[in-house]
């Protein structure tokens, strides 16, 4: 009997766990999840939760609902890798052979990086919403704050979701306006990036976002310290921004384990091929979702198109035949812009996100790089489909793990 090792039982380790069951023999191949955890968790909730959108048990579940029947799920804490004889070892000293490990370990904050940044103030007057204990600790901030300097702020990229920071600078907007004192809050959107949004397309399309809501924007800021005693926070050239609330997005990094294994980048991503996920290290390991160096959006959708293609090249792999080079990096993504309104982008590695309609084409009913009410409700309908399909290996219809260029409107970048 063959074994595959799954490390994370989050939105890629879950989905593998169960599009590997329905296509690999039992009696051939026994399948491991590893997750010291017990709750699975809908991280595009952390958004909502601060703005009191969702509750905590919207978006935190058990994580051995969503495990596939004949895959065995170990809640253990991994040591390391030991990569050259195939094992996995355990914090409890068990040792777990693999002929094929996947990489699902995802990504986490890291604000002990920045100077000052987990200091005293930490979820006072200063907040992350990656976490759950920090979206948490943040809407019970914003029930009672009285406004003053808000500065949502990230630190380098990659992060998760790279769009978030910038729904959040949105949702705050409404959320205030809502609560009749939008007069009394100063929004400002702080970025190490020369614009708003991650890509130069969208900034050029969506910038007028930011300045109808009168949201301030601070670019090219590459943050030394949170100088928590003057309530400021300082780049390396000694530009200073003012806070009263502070919400951060960390510097991400890959888990520690991949550290200790050797396994790692300087940030502990694991170098992957973009195109067939393969660890460009080890022919039998493979990684998916945040965990990998690709230059792909650390995103949920890109996780669910990923381990489409990956499940297929994992069955390549086992039958001796050469991988797909299939994976284009394609991501979609909604963004909440307040108000009961969202865009949609679609992009991939060499498409900005793209104008035009989303499944169908000409038809929608989802229009690109355009703000609507029926892409709020596409944004607020994905959480039953995460719980309901995504994280159970159902293919979603009409919804191509490769970027589909029907019905869209782009040039191609270099």
């Amino acid at each position: 009997m063959k074994r595959i090792v799954i490390l994370g039982a989050g939105t890629a380790g879950t989905m593998m766990a169960n599009h590997l069951r329905h296509e690999l023999k039992k009696e051939e191949w026994e399948i491991d999840i590893i997750d010291e955890r017990v709750e699975h968790h809908y991280q595009p909730g952390y958004l909502f939760l601060p703005f009191d959108i969702y509750e905590p048990e919207d978006i935190v579940k058990s994580i051995k609902e969503f495990i596939p029947k004949g895959v065995r799920l170990i809640n253990e804490k991994i040591d390391r890798i030991v990569a050259e004889d195939n094992l996995v070892m355990m914090d409890n000293l068990d040792r777990l052979h693999y002929d094929i490990l996947i990489i699902a370990t995802g990504a986490k904050i890291a604000p002990e990086e920045v100077e000052g940044m987990k200091g005293s103030a930490w979820q006072k007057s200063v907040f992350d919403f990656y976490t759950f204990e920090g979206s948490l600790a943040l809407r019970n901030k914003l029930r009672e704050w009285e406004g003053g300097k808000l500065v949502v702020h990230i630190t380098e990229m990659p992060i998760k979701c790279p769009v978030a920071p910038l729904e959040f600078a949105f949702l705050a907007d409404s959320y205030f306006k809502h609560k009749h004192m939008r007069d009394k809050v100063e929004i400002t959107y702080v970025t190490p990036l020369s614009g708003a949004f991650t890509k130069p397309k969208a900034t050029e399309k969506l910038d007028h976002l930011l300045e109808e809501k009168n949201i301030k924007i601070e670019s090219d800021f590459a943050i030394a310290e949170v100088d928590n005693e003057n309530k400021t926070i300082i780049d390396y050239g000694g530009r200073a921004i003012p806070f009263d609330l502070l919400v951060t997005v960390p510097t991400n990094k890959g888990d520690a384990v991949m550290e200790r294994s050797g396994l790692g980048d300087e940030l502990n991503y694991v170098p992957t091929n973009k195109a067939t996920l393969q660890s460009q290290s080890y022919k039998n390991i493979f990684v998916i979702g945040d965990a990998s160096n690709i230059p792909a959006s650390k995103a949920g959708s890109v996780a669910h198109f990923e381990a489409e293609i990956l499940t297929e090249n994992i069955k390549r792999f086992i039958n001796g035949e050469p991988l797909k080079e299939e994976f284009d990096g394609h991501a979609n993504c909604f963004i909440e812009t307040g108000g009961g309104k969202a865009l949609l982008i679609d992009f991939n590695y060499t498409h900005e996100p793209v104008e035009g309609t989303f499944p169908f084409p000409g038809i929608g009913p989802l229009r690109l790089l355009k703000e609507s009410r029926m892409n709020h409700m596409g944004k607020l309908a994905f959480r039953w489909i995460y719980w309901n399909m995504l994280l159970k290996g159902t293919h979603i219809p009409f919804v191509s793990a490769t970027m589909s260029e029907a019905g869209k409107h782009f040039e191609p970048t270099n």
